[in-house]
């Protein structure tokens, strides 16, 4: 991520550089708002645009994959900026990325049969975590 920003010619801020780490080092796809804070613990000072256009300068890098849901905040992978697919907690909005063998194979297959070129795609599954369902939700 940094390599990318500043060979696109942003500057490495102190603070851009503690919401770089909280994306490359968050297995749980933090919304702006956990982003801004955990790092507004270390920056007090630091605003919501801030952290939202640090994010927007990432997406349009190729370095950060935004995922949006109806009902809840977007939500925002730094570990794995590309396609892959994801199951969401309907109760606490817990993400986690399975490993779902041959998704590329399942695409250039449906590809192949509706004859569409496929530029992207997006796998979700809902449900209820482990936590949730232990807590009887």
């Amino acid at each position: 991520m940094i390599a990318s920003l500043r060979k696109a010619g942003y500057r490495i801020t102190p603070q851009r550089l503690a919401i770089l780490k909280v994306l490359a080092e968050s297995a749980d796809h933090p919304d702006v708002g956990g982003i801004h804070r955990k790092v507004g613990r270390q920056y007090p000072a630091m605003s919501l645009a801030t952290v939202y256009k640090t994010i927007s300068q990432l997406k349009d890098l190729g370095q950060v994959l935004e995922l949006e849901f109806s009902g809840i905040a977007n939500r925002y992978d730094g570990k794995k900026p590309y396609a892959h697919p994801h199951v969401l907690c309907e109760c606490c909005g817990k993400i986690v990325d399975p490993e779902v063998p041959n998704t590329e194979k399942f695409a250039a297959d449906l590809s192949r049969a509706t004859g569409f070129r496929i530029h992207s795609t997006r796998l979700d599954f809902f449900g209820t975590c482990p936590t949730c369902l232990r807590k009887g939700k």
